[in-house]
Parts: structure tokens; sequence; C-alpha cells
């Protein structure tokens, strides 16, 4: 069984004093515009989804003029441009890159489905934007021309927020943020724009330190078996309820998992419900990229805040964080709410 968990898995840190854990700022989510809400026209023919996630970003600039119009309907008027363009000149079946930010910072989607698979976190929509990447990179086009002048502040400002959402719902390295020329013989993204990709690495970076995800145990990144049940009995639950189970000496954990953006260290907190009748030894294994550990957490104390778990390494993307056991020597219930990951 993937991750079976048993007491004594791993370092044992059993009698760690659980402290207050501090807010963190999380990567906002931009927003972006969706084919339907700009006015694309429907691809020409069937579009290729890729069970795949992206490992790279490629940034782009439309080669267009800098136009001084910065406003939402001047943005959706070159996406339109754009899909018309690839389609009607080109020949391809839909816009080809995936993202397109405008001068006045405006994001919107490229080609379909692109959107909802970014936002999904899982899978992409092979592109074509740049041969030999586009079953593999996701396309950002930025409006304007960058050979002689650098992007205004609010389309550079946008780009590194997005290239931070992206990095984070796919677990991409802000190192692997690239230009198109670095993969095809062309100018693009500009002699002015390509020298700024090593700060918008750093700048992406920056954004990326500060990530903050919580896992609540409605959440897609929580699992357990139907022995554990549901309950709303503490006003000290996070969210609308929590999960209990019984002490029992199986391999029946109850999982938080989570896709990292990038391979480090982080703070990991829990929320629970705390009772004098819960269990005052319920294990926490940490699945750290050094290896196994187990926390040992009194849920009869110090319930409805945040408690640190400690701050652990581990590997980019998706994977399983923290398993709560249930096999302990303690008595009562093993309790299971919510998960709080931050990038230290």
């Amino acid at each position: 069984m993937r991750n079976a968990v048993m007491l004594g898995t791993g370092a044992t840190l059993g009698g760690l004093e659980l402290l207050d854990g501090a807010p963190a700022l999380a990567v906002a989510t931009p927003t972006i515009a969706s084919c339907a809400t700009w006015g694309a026209r429907d691809p020409s023919s069937a579009l290729t989804l890729l069970s795949n996630n992206p490992n790279k970003i490629l940034i782009h600039h439309t080669d267009t003029p800098n136009q001084s119009d910065t406003s939402q309907a001047a943005a959706y008027a070159l996406a339109r441009s754009i899909q018309n363009y690839h389609m009607d000149t080109n020949g391809w079946s839909d816009t080809g890159q995936h993202f397109t930010i405008s001068r006045g910072g405006y994001v919107m989607e490229g080609r379909h489905y692109s959107l909802s698979k970014l936002t999904a976190g899982s899978g992409m929509v092979q592109g074509a934007h740049c041969p030999g990447q586009n079953t593999q990179a996701i396309g950002i086009e930025h409006e304007g021309t960058y050979m002689t002048v650098t992007p205004p502040a609010a389309l550079y400002n946008e780009s590194v927020e997005m290239c931070a959402y992206i990095c984070t719902k796919y677990g991409i390295a802000p190192t692997e943020i690239y230009g198109h020329r670095d993969f095809y013989a062309t100018d693009c993204p500009g002699d002015a724009f390509y020298p700024m990709l090593p700060q918008l690495r750093l700048d992406v970076a920056a954004k990326l330190a500060a990530w903050t995800l919580t896992v609540d145990n409605t959440s897609s990144g929580f699992r357990a078996s139907a022995n554990w049940g549901t309950s709303t009995y503490s006003t000290q639950r996070y969210g609308t309820d929590y999960r209990y189970a019984n002490p029992t000496p199986a391999s029946d954990a109850a999982y938080f998992s989570a896709t990292l953006p990038s391979a480090g260290s982080y703070k990991l907190e829990v929320w629970y419900a705390a009772n004098s009748g819960y269990n005052a030894t319920t294990p926490h294994v940490v699945f750290a990229s050094t290896g196994n550990q187990t926390v040992t957490v009194n849920q009869t104390a110090n319930g409805g805040k945040w408690n640190s778990l400690g701050t652990f390494s581990f590997n980019a993307g998706a994977q399983d964080l923290v398993a709560v056991s249930r096999w302990t020597s303690g008595t009562g219930y093993v309790i299971a709410d919510a998960l709080r990951i931050t990038k230290v």
C-alpha cells in the first residue's frame, strides 16, 4: 500500500511543544478571461488534450504595435485578432499560445482548454507556439514588440503573477521559464525583453517563496477510508466539519496531499478540534524527502488554531505530505481536520 502508515515509522518527534502558526501570503490567482469571455471562435478541428503536465513556461511577444490603448476592450480585440491570424493565415485549428497578456495587464486564455487544465493543475492542451515544445511547455504571449523597448510595468507585473500561478499549479520551478528563442530560431521575445528573463525568474521565485496552501478534510487533497467518520460536534473545527476514527493497530491513515511548486523547505501546521476525550498521542507521519518522520500530537489540548508540526524538506510536484495515523497506544478518537503548508 502506498505510504502505508504505522506508529514508529521514521524518526519519532513526539513530545515537541506545538506552537501557534503565523499567517503567510499565498500566490494570488490571476483574473483570466476565458475564450468565451473575450469572444473566441470555436476551434476548426479537435484539439489534442494531453495527460502529462507541462515542465516549463515559454515567454513570447506578439510582435504587434505597442499601442497606447490599454483597456480591457483593446485586450479582448487583440485576442480575437491573434486567433483570426493563427486560424485564417497560419491554418491552425485555434490560437497557438496558451495565454496572452495585454499591455494593460489583462490576462486571457489563448487556446481552448488551457484555462480549465491550468485550474485543475492536471494535464494540458497541445499548443502551437514553439516546434518541439508544444507538448511540454505553456506558451504566454505578451502584447507588443520588444526589440528596442521593454514591456510596460502593467504587463511585466502581471507576467510575474501569471508565471508564479502556473508554477504553483503545475509544480514548475521558476528556473524553467525560458524565451521562445531558447528553443527556436527567432528573435522572440525581443532583444530588450529577453535579457529581462533572469529577473523574471527571480521575481517569480520571490512570489513562490511566500507560497502557502491549506488542505481541508473536504478538499480534493484529502483522502480517508470509510472507517473515518465526519463530525460537526466541536466548534473548534476548521471549516464545516472534521474527520475522526477510533485508534487501532492498522494501516488506515487519513492523508493530506498537495502539489508543491518547487523543491525546498516547507512549514507544516495542523488544525484540529481538541477535546479531553480525544487522543493524546496521535501520530502525524510526515513524508519528507529525507525520509518519513513522525510527530506525536496531543489532541486533548490546543485545538481550534494552527499548530506547527515543524519544517521539512520536500521535492516539487504532487505528493502525500502528512498522514494522520490510527496506530497509537493512546485512547480516544484521532482527529484529521486541516493542514497548512507554507514554503519557507
